[in-house]
């Protein structure tokens, strides 16, 4: 049995505690997090504490906490060369102080309090500075059904680079849109399917093979009235922006910029 020490209340952490507490290879031994409010809760559950040096014993100690506080929290640890992880995607295993062992254990995925995850279909990236945390490492993402990666910390960040354009800024694209057909009465739900199908194409073929739409088919009279019903200037700078940045992906050999001048002296709206 892999005895838990969890620190923080985020969203990570509090997916992490959920996922462990129905692992049965996994025990929870503690939850830390320095405002009580936010786990006492589950006080009923799991062993509390807003106080660092009241921390028990365990395998592992998992920072699930900000960028910004990892240094700090562990430094701040009352122990010395026992296993502490973070679960960051951007911040070096080297953040962590030196005193203790010292790991990652990433999961790659968007985390909301209220949505429900499966672990399983979540990858674990894991990196150590002793070798012989590894296989341990592995075992505790088993525990939860994840496969693990061993990763570098220049290929966690760079995974988490992407993984801001592949969510955060494809969930922007997904507000903005929201936006534009909300202003015309539409129900978003009418797109939802869309969506889903974009996101499983993915699966099964490459994101250059799945691009379809006007910018790829240089489709010059609909991007010109896309444009024209764009009334936020914001938005409408970002279709040219994706608009240009497709068409050079596809081998056009103009910019859109470039286009439209000639276009406007070519033919009419």
């Amino acid at each position: 049995m892999i005895t838990v020490v969890l620190l923080g209340a985020g969203n990570v952490a509090t997916h992490l505690y959920k996922a462990f507490k129905t692992s049965d290879t996994v025990t929870m031994t503690q939850w830390y997090n320095r405002s009580y409010s936010a786990i006492s809760s589950y006080a009923n559950e799991v062993d509390t504490t807003d106080d660092l040096s009241q921390l028990k014993e365990a395998d592992i100690y998992i920072l699930a906490v900000s960028d910004d506080c990892i240094s700090e929290v562990s430094k701040g640890l009352p122990f010395e060369n026992r296993l502490v992880a973070h679960t960051s995607g951007s911040v070096s295993v080297h953040d962590l102080d030196k005193k203790n062992q010292r790991a990652v254990f990433y999961p790659l995925q968007t985390f909301s309090k209220n949505a429900e995850l499966d672990f399983s279909e979540i990858p674990i990236c894991i990196e150590v500075t002793e070798k012989q945390n590894l296989q341990f490492m592995k075992d505790l993402a088993g525990a939860l059904g994840c496969k693990p990666y061993k990763i570098t910390t220049e290929q966690r960040q760079t995974l988490h680079l992407s993984a801001v354009f592949v969510n955060n800024f494809t969930n922007q694209l997904y507000r903005i849109a929201h936006e534009i057909s909300d202003a015309k009465s539409i129900n978003f739900d009418i797109l939802k399917p869309l969506i889903l199908e974009t996101a499983k194409k993915v699966q099964d073929m490459s994101p250059y093979m799945a691009q379809t739409g006007p910018a790829k088919r240089n489709d010059k009279k609909t991007i010109r009235r896309h444009l024209k019903q764009l009334e936020n200037e914001e938005h409408k700078a970002i279709y040219e922006l994706l608009t240009a940045s497709i068409r050079k992906t596809h081998g056009a050999s103009t910019k859109l910029s470039n286009q439209k001048k000639t276009n406007d002296t070519t033919s009419g709206h």
